[in-house]
């Protein structure tokens, strides 16, 4: 399998400022997404293959403790801001480690390999079209 890094390079570029960029890199960006979410499973299940397992994501409610402020009034009646401690909630995200199916894998990713090449040519296609029909004064 090879690989086009100077395709990935032109094409991972409008991503970082498809918010903000010209209009040349947003035609790029917005005709490209396929090719560049394909190219991200692609190094995933790669990467996978080469750990031996897959990272997943969860989210845990943890309890921790921290200061908490009271309001209260004084004796002459007027509002006071008070420190306690107390337990609050929080969402914490955790990876684990998750078995593959190595076959399943090599199968995932020979199809995404395949799908990568059919969506570059066209991908290289579109940034030309883009970069003619949104020339970009470089000067």
């Amino acid at each position: 399998m090879t690989r086009n890094t100077a395709l990935a390079a032109t094409l991972a570029l409008p991503l970082l400022v498809a918010a903000c960029g010209t209009p040349q890199e947003r035609c790029i960006s917005r005709n490209t997404s396929e090719y560049r979410t394909v190219s991200g499973l692609l190094a995933e299940v790669e990467g996978n293959l080469a750990r031996g397992y897959a990272w997943e994501e969860r989210q845990v409610v943890r309890d921790r403790l921290t200061q908490c402020r009271t309001y209260l009034r004084d004796e002459d009646g007027r509002a006071v801001v008070a420190y306690e401690p107390c337990w609050r909630d929080y969402v914490d995200t955790e990876r684990y480690r998750v078995p593959i199916d190595p076959a399943a894998e090599q199968r995932k990713r020979d199809n995404l390999a395949a799908r990568q090449a059919v969506l570059g040519n066209r991908a290289a296609s579109v940034v030309q079209a883009c970069q003619a029909a949104f020339p970009e004064d470089n000067g």
